[in-house]
């Protein structure tokens, strides 16, 4: 069983490590298996995709050729950003007055939900 991310999508994070350290953008998507997630505008990748089907890149379907889509970057190379003061924080799980989890920066101590 594997550890529960506490990135989720639409979280705004910025970049820790690698060749995007001090970058920041919005996850487009989470990947808990791997443990990895996909940043907007980040770690671009080169792929190298053929036509879906010649009828449809005919009537405008997707065409191949060299195409530069966002790549995997490790959760732990990654900090959410304090909706406070957007500046890095460490994410802490806790339970609200009605009983209900919720995420919250250990920075500020403020709810992110």
């Amino acid at each position: 069983m594997t550890k529960a991310m506490r990135i989720r999508k639409d979280d705004h994070v910025k970049v820790t490590a690698g060749k995007d350290s001090g970058k920041t953008g919005r996850v487009l998507r989470t990947d808990p298996k791997r443990r990895t997630v996909f940043i907007e505008g980040l770690n671009i990748v080169k792929r190298h995709e053929r036509p879906r089907s010649v009828n449809q890149a005919q009537r405008g379907g997707e065409v191949g050729g060299i195409v530069e889509k966002e790549g995997p970057i490790h959760v732990s190379n990654v900090m959410l950003l304090d909706p406070k003061d957007n500046k890095p924080t460490r994410i802490g799980v806790r339970r609200n007055d009605a009983g209900e989890r919720e995420r919250f920066s250990k920075r500020t101590g403020t709810a992110i939900d």
